[in-house]
């Protein structure tokens, strides 16, 4: 709705998110809000994992990253494909991983003193 034209000829004013899309957005942005969470979405924008290798790419207990999976996953940010006995993860879709890559190159700016851009 908000990077399509808007073919209705409403003002921003006029033509906002409803609540469900904005409690839903926040629900994202409050799993992304944890750095393990967040940690675990970089890596998992970039491929499929699983548990244990999550758990040693970040440097944390395996039970620590299965329940952080397992929120991710409830909040529609993961999820999941068997490969055998071993359960893969990754980013849902292309919006997730936008989401995720964007937030780390505003954080980028912030910290590294990268002239911001449009």
């Amino acid at each position: 709705m908000y990077a399509r034209d808007n073919e209705s000829g409403a003002t921003p004013l006029q033509e906002q998110p409803t609540s469900a899309q904005v409690e839903a957005a926040v629900e994202a942005l409050r799993m992304l809000s944890d750095a393990t969470r967040l940690r675990l979405m970089w890596l998992l924008t970039r491929g499929e994992y699983d548990v244990g290798t999550l758990a040693r790419a970040i440097g944390t207990a395996r039970p620590s990253v299965s329940q952080h999976l397992a929120k991710l996953r409830l909040a529609g940010l993961v999820q999941t494909r068997r490969d055998g006995r071993r359960v893969l993860y990754r980013a849902r879709d292309s919006h997730v991983r936008s989401l995720v890559n964007e937030a780390l190159f505003h954080a980028d700016h912030e910290v590294s003193g990268i002239p911001r851009h449009d």
